[in-house]
C-alpha cells in the first residue's frame, strides 16, 4: 500500500471515525449533505472512496502459459477470511487460478474483523491486488452483521482484483445507485463501482473487470450500470468482466415491487420459474443486461456454465432471513415458505458471470464446494472459474 493511501485512511479513520454513529442518524442523503458534520468531514471521505489501494506481493515473475484461469467470487465481505485463504491455497480448482475477481471485499469493518480483506489475501498468497472502495459503512452492516462485537476501524467497503501477473491502467469505474443508500438499515456513503485493471501477461494483454451491480435495484438499473462500465472500457482489445451482477430476476428497488414481482412468478408456475428464469435469467427477466452485454461484442454463453446455481435462497437460513428482514415484511416468509413447499425450502439462483471480448474462453466451472457441504459455507456465493487460450 502506497503511503499517500496510508496517510488518507489514516486520516480518515482520525477524523471521520469518531463521527459515524452521528451522520448515521441521517435518514436519506439529502439530511445527510445538509449536516454540517458532514459536510466539514466530506472532502477526506470523498478523497477516501477516491483513492484506489493497490500493491505487489508478489515473489517472483510468474511464467508465460498457454492458457490463463480466472476466478469471480463474491466472498461475502471476508467475513470468512482463514477458510477462504485455506480454499485459495489448497482446493485443486482455486488454487490454479491466475487472476481473482473479487467482490464484496471490506477494508476495517468489524464484520470481518477489521481486516483489510484484499490487501490481506493478496500478501498470503503472493500476489498483485488493486481494491477499489465503493461505500463508507456508517454501521456494521445488515441483518445480524448489525450485532458483530466491537466497532468498525474504518468502514470501507468495495471490489478488488488480486493477479500472479502484473497489474496495469488501474482504475474504478464509479455506477449510479439503484436506492437511496442513506435510506436503509445498513447506512452507507458512496455507490457501487467496478474495478478494472490490464492484466499483463507474458504473452498477452487482458483488461479485466470486477463488476458487482446492485442487488435492490431494477433489471433496468442493473443494465444501465453495465452499460457505464462498457462505455469506460477501450472500444478494442481483450476484455474478460466477471463477478456477482445479482440477477435475481427481481425489480429489488422497493419492497412492494419485489413482493408483486414475487407473486407473478408464483402464478407462472414454481417449478416453471426456477427451471426457466432463476437458472435462465437471461431469458427474460434480465435480457437486457445480456443483450447489451451481445451488442457490445461480449460472449456469455460460453464464458459460463448455463443453467446451473451459483447460490440458493433457503427460507431456513437465519442470516438471509435476516438480512432480508432489513426491508421486507416478516409476514412475507411464510408465502415464500409455501411457495417452496415442494423443494424443501430451497430455491437456486444464478447471479455470477463472466463475459468475454476477444478471447477464447473454455472450461468454465461452478466450485459449489465453497458454500455446500459444509457446517459454515465459506460465502453465500459460489466461486466461478473460467480459461482463456492464449
Amino acid at each position: 500500500m502506497q503511503t499517500e493511501e496510508l496517510s488518507l485512511y489514516d486520516e480518515l479513520a482520525r477524523q471521520v471515525v469518531p463521527h459515524l454513529n452521528e451522520l448515521a442518524a441521517c435518514r436519506s442523503t439529502a439530511q445527510l449533505e445538509a449536516h454540517p458534520r458532514y459536510r466539514s468531514l466530506a472532502p477526506v471521505i470523498q478523497a477516501a472512496l477516491a483513492t484506489l489501494d493497490a500493491g505487489d506481493f508478489t515473489r517472483a515473475p510468474a511464467p508465460a502459459r498457454p492458457r490463463y484461469r480466472l476466478l469471480a467470487w463474491n466472498i461475502e465481505r471476508g467475513a470468512e477470511f482463514e477458510g477462504q485463504l485455506e480454499a485459495l491455497r489448497a482446493h485443486p480448482y482455486l488454487r490454479t487460478c491466475d487472476v481473482l475477481l473479487l467482490t464484496e471485499a471490506d477494508l476495517g469493518m468489524a464484520r470481518s474483523g477489521n481486516r483489510a480483506v484484499a490487501r490481506e489475501l493478496a500478501s498470503e498468497l503472493g500476489m498483485h491486488y488493486a481494491f477499489a472502495p465503493c461505500y463508507l459503512n456508517l454501521t456494521k452492516g445488515s441483518g445480524m452483521e448489525s450485532r458483530t462485537p466491537g466497532e468498525n476501524s474504518l468502514g470501507l467497503h468495495g471490489n478488488a482484483i488480486l493477479s500472479r501477473y502484473p497489474l496495469r491502467r488501474i482504475r474504478a469505474i464509479p455506477l449510479r445507485n439503484g436506492i437511496d443508500k442513506m435510506a436503509s438499515p445498513e447506512r452507507r456513503i458512496g455507490s457501487q463501482a467496478a474495478v478494472a485493471a490490464e492484466v499483463v501477461f507474458p504473452n498477452l494483454q487482458v483488461t479485466a473487470v470486477s463488476v458487482h451491480l446492485d442487488a435492490q435495484s431494477t433489471q433496468r438499473h442493473r443494465r444501465d450500470q453495465m452499460r457505464s462500465v462498457l462505455d469506460q472500457l477501450d472500444p478494442a482489445g481483450p476484455v474478460i468482466l466477471g463477478g456477482d451482477w445479482n440477477t435475481s430476476t427481481y425489480n429489488s428497488s422497493h419492497a412492494f415491487f419485489a413482493i408483486m414481482g414475487f407473486w407473478l412468478r408464483v402464478s407462472m408456475g414454481v417449478d416453471n420459474v426456477i427451471r426457466n428464469h432463476y437458472l435462465h435469467p437471461d431469458r427474460k427477466f434480465e435480457r437486457g443486461l445480456f443483450r447489451l452485454l451481445e451488442e457490445r461484442g461480449f460472449d456469455y454463453q460460453r464464458s459460463n456454465r448455463l443453467g446451473e446455481h451459483t447460490g440458493w435462497y433457503s427460507v431456513d437460513d437465519v442470516k438471509t432471513r435476516q438480512a432480508l428482514g432489513d426491508w421486507v415484511p416478516a409476514w412475507c416468509f411464510a408465502f415464500i415458505r409455501w411457495a417452496l413447499r415442494n423443494h424443501g425450502g430451497h430455491c437456486p439462483i444464478k447471479l455470477d458471470w463472466f463475459a468475454t471480448r476477444g478471447l477464447r474462453p473454455e472450461h468454465p466451472v461452478i466450485v459449489h464446494e465453497v458454500r455446500e457441504g459444509r457446517t459454515v459455507p465459506l460465502s453465500d456465493h459460489d466461486a466461478i472459474g473460467v480459461d482463456v487460450v492464449v
